[in-house]
C-alpha cells in the first residue's frame, strides 16, 4: 500500500504492518516519519531494534541469519535497514524474496533510503515488499504544499499562526524543511498560545531557506522572477558552482524552444508531455510557460544562455550569477533586455 507522510498518523494507531518502506531524500519527513514509526512499534511491544545499513559489499546471509534467530532480550523486534543504494542486485533481490517467505509477526522490517527510481520500484523484490506493508515515497514540499504542511504542525504545537506569518515562513524557508520545524518550535516556546504578529515574526526569523536548481526552474516557468534571482543570489552564497545552474538553464531553455516550434507547427500539446517526459504534476508549470513566453523571447534567451555558457569558460571579470538573472528576465521581457549586452566588460 502506498501512503504519504501526511496520511502516517492514521496508520500507526492500528497494528503494524510488518513491512514499512521509507524512500525519499526529504530529510525532515524522513526523520519524522522513522521516529514515529518507531515509537509506534515501541507501544505495540517491540522493545528492541536491530540496525543493518546495507551497500555494495553487504553480506545479505548477516540479515536473513539474524532474521531467523530468536531475540534472547525479546520477542519482538524491529529491523531498521538503511539501503545506501537501492540497486541491489540479483543476491539482494534473492535475500528480499527469502525473507517474504519466512514473514511474521515477531519482527517489524523498517527499510528506508534514498529517493527509489522508477525501474527499482518495479522490481519484483520491491513490489512484493509492498504488498506486505505500506510504502511512503517522500517528496520535497513545494510553496504549494507549505502552508498546509505549517497550519498542520501549528496545530500540533498549539501555535496560532497569521496568513502574514505563514506566508513570510514559506518565503525563509521553502526547500528547508528541518530548518522550518526548528523555527515552529522556537515561536512555541517565544509566544506560547499568542497569536504571532507578522512584525513580531520578522523581528525574529532569520532568512535561511535553501533551494536547489530545480525549485528555480520551477519559478521560471511560473513567470516568478524576482523569485528567481532570490534563489540565484541563495545558490551564489552558498558556494553553488554557477556552471551546474547553467547547465539545468541550457537544457530548459532549449526544450522550451524546440516544444514551442513544434506547438506552432501544430503538434498536439500532450504528445509533447509524452515525448520530453513530463510528468503530470509538472505539466501545469509547461502550460504556462509555453503560453506566456513568446518565441522570440525563446530563441534571444537561448542565444544569450549560449553567451553565457561561453564567458563562463574564458574570462573571470563576470558574475555568471548577475548574467543568469538576465536571462530570467529575457525570457518574459525579451523586447527591453534585448538591447543590453551580457558582455558588460565592452561596454
Amino acid at each position: 500500500m502506498r501512503i504519504y507522510h501526511n496520511k502516517l498518523p492514521g496508520f500507526l494507531s492500528q497494528p503494524l504492518k510488518p513491512v514499512w518502506l521509507i524512500f525519499g531524500d526529504e530529510p525532515w519527513q524522513k526523520n519524522d516519519s522513522l521516529s514515529r514509526i518507531k515509537a509506534a512499534a515501541e507501544q505495540q511491544g517491540y522493545a528492541e531494534t536491530v540496525r543493518f545499513s546495507v551497500d555494495d559489499k553487504f553480506d545479505w546471509q548477516l540479515l536473513l541469519q539474524e532474521y531467523q534467530a530468536l531475540s534472547l532480550f525479546s520477542s519482538l523486534r524491529v529491523f531498521e535497514i538503511e539501503l545506501t543504494t537501492t540497486k541491489i542486485g540479483d543476491v539482494g533481490s534473492k535475500a528480499m524474496l527469502s525473507l517474504l517467505e519466512h514473514l511474521h509477526n515477531d519482527v517489524i522490517l523498517l527499510f528506508h533510503g534514498p529517493k527509489l527510481e522508477a525501474a527499482s520500484s518495479n522490481k519484483k523484490w520491491f513490489k512484493s515488499l509492498e504488498q506486505q506493508g505500506i510504502y511512503l515515497p517522500l517528496y520535497d514540499l513545494d510553496a504549494m504544499g507549505l502552508p498546509n504542511w505549517i497550519q498542520q504542525q501549528a496545530r500540533a504545537l498549539n501555535l496560532t499562526l497569521s496568513r502574514e506569518v505563514v506566508a513570510l515562513l514559506i518565503e525563509l524557508f521553502e526547500g528547508n524543511l528541518p530548518a522550518l520545524s526548528q523555527e515552529l518550535e522556537k515561536l512555541v516556546i517565544l509566544f506560547g498560545n499568542q497569536t504571532i504578529t507578522l512584525e513580531a515574526a520578522e523581528a525574529l526569523l532569520v532568512k535561511q531557506a535553501k533551494f536547489n536548481p530545480f525549485q528555480i526552474i520551477d519559478a521560471l516557468l511560473l513567470g516568478q522572477c524576482s523569485k528567481c534571482i532570490t534563489m540565484l543570489d541563495q545558490q551564489q552564497q552558498q558556494g553553488v558552482a554557477a556552471g551546474q545552474i547553467i547547465w539545468f538553464f541550457h537544457k530548459e531553455i532549449s526544450q522550451l524552444l524546440a516544444m514551442t516550434e513544434a506547438l506552432n507547427q501544430g503538434e498536439n500539446i500532450n504528445a509533447l508531455f509524452k515525448q520530453y517526459r513530463i510528468w503530470d504534476k509538472r505539466k501545469p508549470l509547461y502550460q504556462k510557460a509555453l503560453k506566456n513566453i513568446p518565441l522570440a523571447n525563446l530563441k534571444l534567451a537561448s542565444a544569450r544562455i549560449a553567451q553565457l555558457d561561453l564567458l563562463s569558460k574564458t574570462s573571470s571579470e563576470f558574475n555568471p550569477f548577475i548574467l543568469l538573472a538576465d536571462i530570467c528576465v529575457t525570457l518574459y521581457h525579451g523586447q527591453i533586455m534585448k538591447n543590453f549586452s551580457l558582455d558588460y566588460e565592452n561596454l
